[in-house]
Protein backbone atom coordinates (compact mmCIF):
# COMPACT_ATOMS: atom_id res chain seq x y z
CA UNK A 1 0.00 0.00 0.00
CA UNK A 2 2.73 2.47 0.94
CA UNK A 3 4.80 2.24 -2.25
CA UNK A 4 4.79 5.55 -4.08
CA UNK A 5 3.83 3.89 -7.38
CA UNK A 6 0.44 3.14 -5.79
CA UNK A 7 -0.26 6.87 -5.40
CA UNK A 8 -1.03 7.85 -8.97
CA UNK A 9 -3.54 9.71 -11.13
CA UNK A 10 -6.04 6.83 -10.88
CA UNK A 11 -6.84 7.83 -7.28
CA UNK A 12 -8.49 11.08 -8.34
CA UNK A 13 -11.61 12.01 -10.28
CA UNK A 14 -9.67 14.26 -12.65
CA UNK A 15 -6.01 15.31 -12.85
CA UNK A 16 -4.61 18.43 -14.52
CA UNK A 17 -1.10 17.15 -15.16
CA UNK A 18 1.88 19.51 -15.21
CA UNK A 19 0.35 22.74 -16.48
CA UNK A 20 2.82 25.44 -17.51
CA UNK A 21 3.77 28.32 -15.22
CA UNK A 22 1.33 30.61 -17.06
CA UNK A 23 -1.44 28.00 -16.98
CA UNK A 24 -0.98 27.64 -13.24
CA UNK A 25 -1.27 31.40 -12.79
CA UNK A 26 -4.42 31.38 -14.94
CA UNK A 27 -5.90 28.58 -12.82
CA UNK A 28 -5.17 30.66 -9.71
CA UNK A 29 -6.67 33.88 -11.15
CA UNK A 30 -9.82 33.78 -8.97
CA UNK A 31 -7.60 34.16 -5.89
CA UNK A 32 -5.17 36.71 -7.37
CA UNK A 33 -4.84 40.39 -6.68
CA UNK A 34 -2.48 41.72 -9.35
CA UNK A 35 0.22 44.07 -8.09
CA UNK A 36 1.61 47.28 -9.59
CA UNK A 37 4.48 45.11 -10.88
CA UNK A 38 2.00 42.86 -12.74
CA UNK A 39 2.88 40.02 -10.37
CA UNK A 40 0.42 37.80 -8.52
CA UNK A 41 -0.42 38.26 -4.84
CA UNK A 42 -2.57 36.04 -2.66
CA UNK A 43 -3.99 36.07 0.86
CA UNK A 44 -4.32 32.82 2.80
CA UNK A 45 -6.42 31.66 5.73
CA UNK A 46 -3.44 30.12 7.56
CA UNK A 47 -0.40 32.42 7.65
CA UNK A 48 2.41 30.38 9.15
CA UNK A 49 3.57 26.78 9.32
CA UNK A 50 1.62 24.48 11.65
CA UNK A 51 4.53 22.83 13.48
CA UNK A 52 2.29 21.71 16.36
CA UNK A 53 0.12 19.78 13.89
CA UNK A 54 2.98 17.96 12.13
CA UNK A 55 3.51 14.27 12.86
CA UNK A 56 6.04 11.63 11.83
CA UNK A 57 4.85 8.06 11.41
CA UNK A 58 6.54 5.72 13.90
CA UNK A 59 8.02 3.52 11.17
CA UNK A 60 11.30 5.14 12.29
CA UNK A 61 12.66 6.14 15.69
CA UNK A 62 11.35 9.64 16.27
CA UNK A 63 13.55 12.39 17.76
CA UNK A 64 13.08 14.23 21.06
CA UNK A 65 11.57 17.36 19.48
CA UNK A 66 9.33 15.51 17.03
CA UNK A 67 5.70 14.42 17.33
CA UNK A 68 4.95 10.85 16.36
CA UNK A 69 1.82 9.13 15.17
CA UNK A 70 1.30 5.38 15.00
CA UNK A 71 1.19 3.88 11.54
CA UNK A 72 -2.25 2.52 12.37
CA UNK A 73 -3.65 5.97 13.16
CA UNK A 74 -1.88 7.55 10.18
CA UNK A 75 -3.26 4.89 7.84
CA UNK A 76 -6.81 5.56 9.08
CA UNK A 77 -6.48 9.20 8.06
CA UNK A 78 -4.82 8.19 4.79
CA UNK A 79 -7.76 5.92 3.95
CA UNK A 80 -10.22 8.77 4.57
CA UNK A 81 -8.14 11.02 2.29
CA UNK A 82 -8.05 8.41 -0.48
CA UNK A 83 -11.82 8.00 -0.21
CA UNK A 84 -12.33 11.78 -0.40
CA UNK A 85 -10.09 12.37 -3.41
CA UNK A 86 -12.02 9.89 -5.58
CA UNK A 87 -14.36 12.80 -6.30
CA UNK A 88 -11.71 15.53 -6.49
CA UNK A 89 -10.26 17.52 -9.36
CA UNK A 90 -6.59 17.99 -8.57
CA UNK A 91 -3.50 19.57 -10.09
CA UNK A 92 -0.39 17.43 -10.41
CA UNK A 93 3.01 19.13 -10.56
CA UNK A 94 6.27 17.20 -11.01
CA UNK A 95 9.51 19.05 -10.24
CA UNK A 96 13.12 18.17 -9.45
CA UNK A 97 15.07 19.09 -6.34
CA UNK A 98 18.76 19.58 -7.03
CA UNK A 99 20.57 20.16 -10.33
CA UNK A 100 22.99 17.23 -10.55
CA UNK A 101 22.90 13.49 -9.93
CA UNK A 102 23.98 13.58 -6.30
CA UNK A 103 21.20 14.06 -3.72
CA UNK A 104 18.69 14.88 -6.46
CA UNK A 105 15.01 13.93 -6.09
CA UNK A 106 11.98 13.89 -8.35
CA UNK A 107 9.07 15.40 -6.44
CA UNK A 108 5.35 15.19 -7.15
CA UNK A 109 2.59 17.35 -5.66
CA UNK A 110 -1.13 16.60 -5.92
CA UNK A 111 -3.28 19.49 -4.71
CA UNK A 112 -6.97 20.43 -4.85
CA UNK A 113 -7.63 22.35 -8.08
CA UNK A 114 -9.14 25.36 -6.30
CA UNK A 115 -5.79 25.94 -4.57
CA UNK A 116 -3.85 26.36 -7.81
CA UNK A 117 -1.96 29.30 -6.27
CA UNK A 118 0.00 26.88 -4.06
CA UNK A 119 0.88 24.73 -7.08
CA UNK A 120 1.96 27.89 -8.94
CA UNK A 121 4.23 28.97 -6.08
CA UNK A 122 5.75 25.51 -5.59
CA UNK A 123 6.33 25.12 -9.34
CA UNK A 124 8.53 28.23 -9.21
CA UNK A 125 10.80 26.94 -6.44
CA UNK A 126 12.13 23.89 -8.28
CA UNK A 127 13.18 22.93 -11.80
CA UNK A 128 11.53 20.55 -14.32
CA UNK A 129 11.65 16.89 -13.32
CA UNK A 130 14.08 14.62 -15.17
CA UNK A 131 11.89 11.58 -14.45
CA UNK A 132 8.32 12.74 -13.77
CA UNK A 133 6.77 9.27 -14.01
CA UNK A 134 8.88 7.92 -11.14
CA UNK A 135 8.70 10.33 -8.20
CA UNK A 136 11.04 9.83 -5.25
CA UNK A 137 8.93 12.04 -2.97
CA UNK A 138 5.20 12.73 -3.05
CA UNK A 139 2.85 15.08 -1.19
CA UNK A 140 -0.95 14.99 -1.27
CA UNK A 141 -2.25 18.42 -0.26
CA UNK A 142 -5.92 18.94 0.66
CA UNK A 143 -6.18 22.47 2.14
CA UNK A 144 -9.95 22.24 2.64
CA UNK A 145 -9.69 19.18 4.93
CA UNK A 146 -11.68 19.78 8.17
CA UNK A 147 -8.77 18.88 10.48
CA UNK A 148 -5.34 20.53 10.33
CA UNK A 149 -2.74 17.78 10.36
CA UNK A 150 0.47 17.00 8.45
CA UNK A 151 1.69 13.40 8.38
CA UNK A 152 5.09 12.31 7.06
CA UNK A 153 5.87 8.69 6.16
CA UNK A 154 9.71 8.82 6.17
CA UNK A 155 10.37 5.37 4.73
CA UNK A 156 7.82 5.84 1.96
CA UNK A 157 8.51 9.43 0.94
CA UNK A 158 4.82 10.32 1.28
CA UNK A 159 3.45 13.40 3.08
CA UNK A 160 -0.19 14.27 3.72
CA UNK A 161 -0.86 18.02 4.13
CA UNK A 162 -4.37 18.58 5.43
CA UNK A 163 -6.37 21.57 6.60
CA UNK A 164 -3.90 24.41 5.91
CA UNK A 165 -3.59 26.65 2.85
CA UNK A 166 -0.14 28.04 3.76
CA UNK A 167 2.35 27.52 0.93
CA UNK A 168 5.25 26.76 3.30
CA UNK A 169 3.68 23.38 4.11
CA UNK A 170 4.13 22.25 0.50
CA UNK A 171 7.69 23.54 0.26
CA UNK A 172 8.86 22.05 3.55
CA UNK A 173 7.10 18.70 3.03
CA UNK A 174 9.56 17.88 0.24
CA UNK A 175 12.62 19.43 1.87
CA UNK A 176 11.92 17.59 5.15
CA UNK A 177 11.59 14.29 3.32
CA UNK A 178 14.69 14.89 1.18
CA UNK A 179 16.82 15.70 4.23
CA UNK A 180 15.86 12.32 5.69
CA UNK A 181 16.75 10.56 2.41
CA UNK A 182 20.14 12.34 2.30
CA UNK A 183 20.88 11.20 5.86
CA UNK A 184 20.06 7.62 4.82
CA UNK A 185 22.52 8.00 1.93
CA UNK A 186 25.38 9.09 4.19
CA UNK A 187 25.06 12.87 3.88
CA UNK A 188 23.40 15.55 5.97
CA UNK A 189 20.55 17.91 5.20
CA UNK A 190 20.91 21.37 6.72
CA UNK A 191 18.43 24.20 7.18
CA UNK A 192 21.05 26.60 5.88
CA UNK A 193 21.94 28.97 3.08
CA UNK A 194 25.15 28.82 1.05
CA UNK A 195 27.29 31.32 -0.82
CA UNK A 196 30.75 31.89 -2.22
CA UNK A 197 32.87 34.92 -1.42
CA UNK A 198 35.64 35.64 -3.91
CA UNK A 199 38.00 37.84 -1.91
CA UNK A 200 41.66 38.79 -1.56
CA UNK A 201 43.51 37.04 1.28
CA UNK A 202 46.24 38.63 3.42
CA UNK A 203 48.78 37.89 0.65
CA UNK A 204 46.54 39.73 -1.83
CA UNK A 205 45.71 36.53 -3.68
CA UNK A 206 42.14 36.08 -4.92
CA UNK A 207 40.51 33.13 -3.13
CA UNK A 208 37.09 31.48 -3.23
CA UNK A 209 35.70 30.90 0.27
CA UNK A 210 32.52 28.84 0.69
CA UNK A 211 30.08 29.78 3.45
CA UNK A 212 27.01 28.05 4.84
CA UNK A 213 24.69 29.79 7.29
CA UNK A 214 22.37 27.95 9.68
CA UNK A 215 19.27 29.80 10.87
CA UNK A 216 15.62 29.39 11.77
CA UNK A 217 13.08 30.79 9.29
CA UNK A 218 12.85 34.54 9.75
CA UNK A 219 16.22 35.08 11.47
CA UNK A 220 18.06 36.51 8.45
CA UNK A 221 19.33 33.47 6.57
CA UNK A 222 18.13 34.61 3.14
CA UNK A 223 19.11 38.25 3.74
CA UNK A 224 22.68 37.27 4.68
CA UNK A 225 22.93 34.69 1.90
CA UNK A 226 21.89 37.12 -0.81
CA UNK A 227 23.78 40.17 0.54
CA UNK A 228 26.58 41.44 -1.72
CA UNK A 229 28.64 42.85 1.19
CA UNK A 230 29.54 45.86 -0.95
CA UNK A 231 32.24 43.89 -2.76
CA UNK A 232 33.43 45.43 -6.03
CA UNK A 233 35.87 44.73 -8.82
CA UNK A 234 37.30 41.22 -8.80
CA UNK A 235 35.92 40.64 -5.32
CA UNK A 236 32.33 39.43 -5.32
CA UNK A 237 29.60 37.52 -3.50
CA UNK A 238 27.98 34.63 -5.41
CA UNK A 239 24.69 33.23 -4.11
CA UNK A 240 24.22 29.47 -4.17
CA UNK A 241 21.21 28.46 -2.02
CA UNK A 242 19.04 30.22 0.54
CA UNK A 243 17.17 27.60 2.60
CA UNK A 244 18.25 23.93 2.56
CA UNK A 245 21.48 22.28 1.46
CA UNK A 246 22.74 18.69 1.44
CA UNK A 247 26.33 18.17 2.57
CA UNK A 248 28.41 15.10 1.78
CA UNK A 249 31.26 13.67 3.83
CA UNK A 250 33.79 16.01 2.17
CA UNK A 251 31.92 19.26 2.82
CA UNK A 252 30.49 19.52 -0.72
CA UNK A 253 27.09 21.23 -0.48
CA UNK A 254 24.34 20.32 -2.94
CA UNK A 255 21.71 23.01 -3.53
CA UNK A 256 18.00 22.20 -3.62
CA UNK A 257 15.85 24.98 -5.09
CA UNK A 258 15.84 27.50 -7.93
CA UNK A 259 13.29 29.79 -6.31
CA UNK A 260 13.65 31.52 -2.94
CA UNK A 261 10.89 31.92 -0.32
CA UNK A 262 11.68 35.27 1.28
CA UNK A 263 10.22 37.22 4.18
CA UNK A 264 8.96 40.58 2.92
CA UNK A 265 8.33 42.54 6.12
CA UNK A 266 9.98 45.95 5.79
CA UNK A 267 11.55 45.07 2.44
CA UNK A 268 13.08 48.22 0.94
CA UNK A 269 15.56 49.11 -1.83
CA UNK A 270 17.97 50.91 0.53
CA UNK A 271 18.73 48.05 2.94
CA UNK A 272 17.84 44.99 0.86
CA UNK A 273 18.31 46.20 -2.69
CA UNK A 274 19.01 42.77 -4.20
CA UNK A 275 15.93 41.17 -2.61
CA UNK A 276 13.71 44.18 -3.31
CA UNK A 277 14.58 44.17 -6.99
CA UNK A 278 13.78 40.45 -7.34
CA UNK A 279 10.53 40.81 -5.35
CA UNK A 280 9.24 43.57 -7.62
CA UNK A 281 9.42 41.73 -10.97
CA UNK A 282 6.36 40.37 -12.75
CA UNK A 283 7.38 36.75 -12.00
CA UNK A 284 7.59 37.23 -8.24
CA UNK A 285 4.65 35.82 -6.25
CA UNK A 286 3.55 37.51 -3.02
CA UNK A 287 1.71 35.81 -0.16
CA UNK A 288 0.01 37.73 2.69
CA UNK A 289 1.61 41.02 1.68
CA UNK A 290 -0.55 44.17 1.82
CA UNK A 291 -1.63 45.06 -1.71
CA UNK A 292 -4.15 47.90 -2.16
CA UNK A 293 -7.00 47.82 -4.64
CA UNK A 294 -4.95 49.82 -7.16
CA UNK A 295 -2.14 47.21 -6.96
CA UNK A 296 0.16 49.29 -4.78
CA UNK A 297 2.37 47.03 -2.64
CA UNK A 298 3.16 48.04 0.96
CA UNK A 299 5.90 45.87 2.46
CA UNK A 300 5.77 47.90 5.70
CA UNK A 301 2.12 47.13 6.41
CA UNK A 302 1.94 43.96 8.54
CA UNK A 303 -1.80 44.11 9.24
CA UNK A 304 -2.30 40.77 7.46
CA UNK A 305 0.64 39.13 9.25
CA UNK A 306 4.25 39.84 10.16
CA UNK A 307 5.06 36.70 8.15
CA UNK A 308 4.45 38.17 4.69
CA UNK A 309 6.27 36.14 2.05
CA UNK A 310 7.40 36.16 -1.55
CA UNK A 311 8.61 33.64 -4.08
CA UNK A 312 11.43 35.09 -6.14
CA UNK A 313 13.28 33.33 -8.94
CA UNK A 314 16.94 32.70 -8.28
CA UNK A 315 17.61 33.81 -11.85
CA UNK A 316 16.28 37.27 -10.92
CA UNK A 317 18.94 37.67 -8.21
CA UNK A 318 21.92 39.43 -9.85
CA UNK A 319 24.75 37.82 -7.84
CA UNK A 320 23.94 34.24 -8.86
CA UNK A 321 25.52 31.99 -11.48
CA UNK A 322 24.64 28.73 -13.21
CA UNK A 323 24.95 26.37 -10.22
CA UNK A 324 23.24 26.00 -6.84
CA UNK A 325 26.00 23.72 -5.50
CA UNK A 326 28.95 24.80 -3.35
CA UNK A 327 32.23 22.94 -3.92
CA UNK A 328 33.28 23.28 -0.30
CA UNK A 329 31.95 24.78 2.92
CA UNK A 330 35.06 26.48 4.31
CA UNK A 331 33.19 28.54 6.93
CA UNK A 332 30.08 27.59 8.88
CA UNK A 333 28.00 30.26 10.59
CA UNK A 334 25.23 29.79 13.18
CA UNK A 335 22.74 32.67 13.11
CA UNK A 336 21.47 32.75 16.70
CA UNK A 337 19.93 36.22 17.07
CA UNK A 338 20.76 35.67 20.75
CA UNK A 339 23.15 38.55 21.45
CA UNK A 340 22.38 38.22 25.17
CA UNK A 341 24.15 34.87 25.57
CA UNK A 342 26.87 34.48 22.93
CA UNK A 343 29.55 36.78 21.49
CA UNK A 344 28.77 38.28 18.06
CA UNK A 345 31.60 36.26 16.52
CA UNK A 346 33.37 33.29 18.11
CA UNK A 347 35.47 30.59 16.46
CA UNK A 348 34.49 27.02 17.37
CA UNK A 349 36.38 23.73 17.28
CA UNK A 350 34.50 20.54 16.17
CA UNK A 351 33.39 19.69 19.75
CA UNK A 352 32.07 23.20 20.31
CA UNK A 353 30.41 23.15 16.90
CA UNK A 354 28.58 19.96 17.90
CA UNK A 355 27.38 21.69 21.09
CA UNK A 356 26.26 24.80 19.18
CA UNK A 357 24.44 22.60 16.65
CA UNK A 358 22.66 20.58 19.33
CA UNK A 359 21.70 23.60 21.44
CA UNK A 360 20.42 25.48 18.39
CA UNK A 361 20.17 28.78 20.26
CA UNK A 362 17.87 31.17 18.42
CA UNK A 363 14.65 33.14 18.72
CA UNK A 364 11.11 32.31 17.70
CA UNK A 365 9.85 34.24 14.66
CA UNK A 366 6.51 34.86 13.00
CA UNK A 367 7.38 32.10 10.51
CA UNK A 368 7.13 29.50 13.27
CA UNK A 369 4.83 30.73 16.05
CA UNK A 370 3.73 34.40 15.75
CA UNK A 371 2.40 34.37 19.34
CA UNK A 372 5.97 33.79 20.61
CA UNK A 373 7.94 35.87 18.09
CA UNK A 374 11.09 37.33 19.65
CA UNK A 375 11.22 34.85 22.53
CA UNK A 376 14.28 32.68 23.05
CA UNK A 377 14.12 29.25 21.47
CA UNK A 378 16.30 26.18 21.12
CA UNK A 379 16.03 24.05 17.99
CA UNK A 380 18.66 21.42 17.10
CA UNK A 381 20.56 22.58 14.03
CA UNK A 382 18.08 25.49 13.77
CA UNK A 383 16.21 22.86 11.77
CA UNK A 384 12.62 22.09 12.81
CA UNK A 385 12.37 19.62 9.91
CA UNK A 386 14.65 16.86 11.23
CA UNK A 387 13.19 13.34 11.19
CA UNK A 388 14.81 10.75 13.44
CA UNK A 389 17.16 11.10 16.45
CA UNK A 390 18.67 14.60 16.43
CA UNK A 391 21.98 13.45 17.93
CA UNK A 392 22.72 11.41 14.77
CA UNK A 393 22.92 14.66 12.82
CA UNK A 394 25.13 16.46 15.33
CA UNK A 395 27.60 13.59 15.52
CA UNK A 396 27.78 13.34 11.73
CA UNK A 397 28.49 17.08 11.49
CA UNK A 398 31.30 16.71 14.04
CA UNK A 399 32.72 13.79 12.05
CA UNK A 400 32.69 15.84 8.81
CA UNK A 401 34.42 18.76 10.57
CA UNK A 402 37.11 16.49 12.06
CA UNK A 403 37.77 14.82 8.70
CA UNK A 404 37.90 18.16 6.85
CA UNK A 405 40.14 20.61 8.77
CA UNK A 406 39.75 23.06 5.86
Amino acid sequence: MHELKNFNDQLFKNVISNPTEQELRNLAKPMEKTTEFNSASYVTEVRNRSAKNTYIVDEIEVGVDQKEISQEDADKILQKVLEYVKDKDVIRVDRQMGMGDKFSYNCRLYISKEYARIAYMWNNTLQPSSNPENPDLLSIYIPEWPERIMIAYPETGLTLILGSDYFGEAKKSFLRMAMYKVKEEGGLGFHAGSKLLRVYDKNHELKDVGFIMFGLSGTGKTTLTIHDHGLTGEEKSIVRQDDVIFMDENGYCVGTETGFFIKTEGLNPEQQGVLYKAATTDRAILENVKVYDDGKVDFDDVSLTSNGRGIILRSEVPNTDDTIDLEKANKIIFITRRNDIVPPVVKLNPDQALEAFMLGESIETSAGDPTKAGQSKRCVGTNPFIMGPEIEEGLRLKEILQNNPD
